[in-house]
């Protein structure tokens, strides 16, 4: 018996300490040093939540930026109703003719909605997945082709738009690990600011 209560006692011991301690410790050093990231590092505009810097959207507009191919354009089905939204890319291979079919169908449809782009300019993050499928970034390259699409649509110079990229891009991390990258959503907000000081 003796050995019996020493296990259920390590054992309550152990759940008060991995389950209840530890996690309201974690959260708490979160919440003090770290608020934005903890709570999901949500961008909020005039007191609304827009979406997380973290998580890419769909943007079918022709006034916004296209963002890459994302896990979360296939949350819905065709009769909107939720169906599984886990995150992850589809995992095809480069012999998929499920992906090949894929990228050739969004190649027609960044084409069609961008004219003035060519086949080779299309940068690869605009055809693909990330691992996560949820990255929210695309390479400035990606941005700028957009541009005559978006000062068309939007009555925003060119030049105002290769701006708002501009300030948007981060570089690569510590100078040496990843490459430069711009928040879709972050150049979209700043669109729409515009085009409110516009009215």
């Amino acid at each position: 018996m003796s050995h019996i209560k020493k296990g259920i006692k390590i054992t309550i011991a152990m759940i008060i300490i991995c389950g209840l301690i530890y996690p309201l410790f974690i959260t708490g050093i979160g919440q003090l040093f770290f608020p934005h990231e903890a709570n999901g590092s949500v961008i909020e505009v005039n007191g609304k939540e827009v979406g997380s810097e973290l998580i890419g959207q769909k943007y079918n507009k022709d006034i916004y930026f296209t963002g890459r191919i994302s896990a979360v354009n296939y949350n819905t089905s065709e009769s909107k109703e939720e169906i599984d939204a886990t995150s992850g890319s589809q995992n095809l291979g480069p012999t998929s003719d499920e992906l090949k079919e894929r990228v050739s169908k969004d190649i027609d449809e960044f084409i069609k909605k961008n004219p003035e782009v060519s086949k080779d300019e299309i940068s690869s993050e605009l055809i693909s997945q990330s691992g996560s499928g949820l990255d929210p970034d695309i390479t400035p390259e990606g941005a700028l082709i957009q541009v005559p699409r978006i000062a068309k649509a939007t009555g925003i110079s060119k030049e105002k738009l290769e701006a708002i990229i501009k300030e948007n891009t981060k570089g690569k991390w510590l100078g040496l690990y990843g490459a430069d990258r711009v928040n879709v959503l972050r150049l979209n907000i700043a669109i729409d600011e515009m085009l409110m000081n516009k009215q």
